[in-house]
C-alpha cells in the first residue's frame, strides 16, 4: 500500500541539523496516523532532490529510522513503513520526537530574542 507523500516542511535557520528535522518529521507523521505501516516513502534521491538537500543528509535520516525500527529499505524495492514498534522502542522514540520538539522550540525563541524563562513567564 502505498500514498502520496507530502513536502517536509525544513527550516534551514532553526539550527536544528536537516537530518534531524526529517527524522522527526517523519516520526511525527507515524505517531499522527499520516504515514500507516506499508506506506512507501521517496527515495532518497527522490527526496533529496525535492528538499533540495544532499543526498547524505537524507541517508542519515533514513538510516536512523531504520535503526529505530520505522522502515526498512528493500534493495530495489523501495522503502517502506514497518509495523508499530514495540512498546519499549515506542517510549524510546516518543521521548526523542520530544527532545526535537524542544530543541526547534529553543532554538525559535533564541532567534526571536527570548529566553526560556521569558515563554515561562507567559506561560
Amino acid at each position: 500500500m502505498t500514498m502520496p507523500f507530502s513536502p517536509l516542511a525544513l527550516d534551514f535557520r532553526s539550527g536544528v541539523p536537516i537530518y534531524t528535522q526529517i527524522v522527526e518529521q517523519v516520526q511525527d507523521r507515524v505517531w499522527s496516523g499520516a504515514l500507516r505501516p506499508g506506506d512507501q516513502l521517496p527515495t532518497v534521491r527522490q527526496l533529496a532532490s525535492e528538499l533540495r538537500v544532499n543526498f547524505n543528509t537524507v541517508a542519515r535520516a533514513y538510516r536512523i529510522l531504520d535503526e529505530a525500527g520505522l522502515i526498512s529499505t528493500q534493495q530495489g524495492r523501495g522503502t517502506y513503513i514497518l509495523e508499530q514498534p514495540s512498546p519499549g522502542a515506542a517510549a524510546a522514540l516518543r521521548q526523542e520526537t520530544l527532545a526535537g520538539l524542544t530543541r526547534r522550540w529553543l532554538a525559535d525563541l533564541a532567534r526571536l530574542g527570548y529566553s526560556p524563562a521569558d515563554a515561562a513567564a507567559e506561560a
